[in-house]
């Protein structure tokens, strides 16, 4: 018997999301254990008149690819993922893995080497999409593995999923609409600030965000959504920040981050553990040491660390900053390969400063601030 929510779900995706159109082509990347969705969508786009293009990834390949390909393979940019972001009109990745962990043991060097030999494809996806020209939708699919992940029984990590995507209510696309709305009055009022500042347990971090766009993620992108996110002025970083939770790189983990900025720069990058895998991407290029998003986490259904990127840098009562590439709808300009988000949990004494004045405490926007 099918899930009723995994048909809102691709419904979601195709009519409010992506917004899928007669002769639009449509990439679905999944893996095997995100069939069940990926065959919704499929329907869903063809019903809409979209031309969908299927790309399975088996779970072996990319542990494969990293323990078997030589230097020339890692430098090589794939003609065919590059042709992909210069004629699809979106491109719908479905998160549902078997095994998270499968790329423990890679050579943290390679995978910043293949990450850079995809600089051109991630440049041809952001150019079009800061001209509006393309999409690109991540979507969960409740696998065993990010069941595992999160400490969860596959059945409560669905039930934790599907709320958190909406797609519990009856009309997703109207509560989706709802948190729009109200987000877009949190971006209006954090695009008047110039100034920025956040504080937090062993943080003191301060930034110029004048002249950036503060954007409502209200799922046009990422499915579950909820966040306020803008571009620092690049070298106007200044201060040290510890985060809450594991930064998690393609399932490999840094735990107890603290990053030290100056005139933009990390200049100190400690961990507990993962520090080596932590140094090497940030020397991955000439941006990596720089922030290239600021963001506040606003939805408040997703309370607990999952250990998937895709929900905790939504979780209400966080803030997270990402090393690397900017989005360029937010007015920054910082280009890198890598883009990290790293998330701290604000819920307990942590602050928000705008402009000098008080906008946010223990994990809430005040109310007229």
């Amino acid at each position: 018997m099918k899930d009723v929510r995994v048909e809102r779900l691709a419904r979601l995706i195709s009519r409010y999301s992506i917004g899928v159109k007669k002769g639009d082509a449509i990439a679905i990347a999944y893996e095997p254990a995100g069939e069940p969705l990926a065959e919704e969508l499929y329907r869903e786009v063809l019903r809409a008149g979209g031309h969908p293009m299927l790309r399975i990834t088996p779970g072996w390949a990319q542990e494969a690819y990293f323990k078997e390909a030589a230097p020339h393979q890692i430098d090589h940019t794939s003609p065919f993922e590059l042709y992909e972001a210069e004629k699809t009109r979106a491109r719908v990745l479905v998160l549902a893995t078997s095994n998270t962990r499968r790329n423990t043991g890679v050579d943290p060097k390679k995978v910043a080497r293949a990450q850079k030999a995809r600089r051109p494809i991630l440049e041809a996806y952001f150019s079009r999409m800061a001209k509006n020209e393309w999409t690109f939708m991540i979507a969960p699919f409740p696998a065993d593995g990010d069941a595992q992940e999160a400490e969860m029984s596959l059945g409560d990590y669905e039930d934790f999923v599907y709320r958190a995507l909406l797609v519990d209510r009856a009309d997703p696309i109207a509560a989706w609409k709802a948190v729009s709305a109200k987000q877009e009055k949190l971006a209006r009022r954090f695009n008047r600030v110039r100034d920025l500042r956040i504080v937090g347990e062993d943080t003191d971090i301060r930034m110029s965000v004048a002249g950036r766009r503060w954007i409502n993620c209200d799922g046009h992108h990422n499915l579950p959504d909820g966040e306020i996110f803008s571009g620092p002025v690049e070298d106007s970083v200044e201060g040290t920040i510890r985060y809450t939770y594991p930064a998690i790189y393609q399932g490999r983990e840094v735990t107890d981050v603290r990053l030290t900025f100056k005139k933009g720069k990390v200049v100190k990058a400690e961990a507990a553990k993962g520090e080596e895998l932590l140094r090497s991407l940030l020397d991955m290029d000439e941006g990596a040491r720089r922030v290239g998003e600021v963001a506040v986490g606003t939805n408040y259904g997703i309370a607990r660390f999952t250990r998937s990127i895709l929900f905790d840098e939504k979780i209400g009562g966080s803030i997270h900053m990402a090393v690397g590439r900017s989005i360029p709808e937010s007015g920054g300009v910082n280009r890198s390969t890598l883009h990290w988000d790293m998330i701290k949990d604000m819920r307990k004494g942590g602050e928000i400063w705008g402009n000098g004045k008080l906008l946010y405490r223990n994990g809430k926007f005040l109310v007229g601030a």
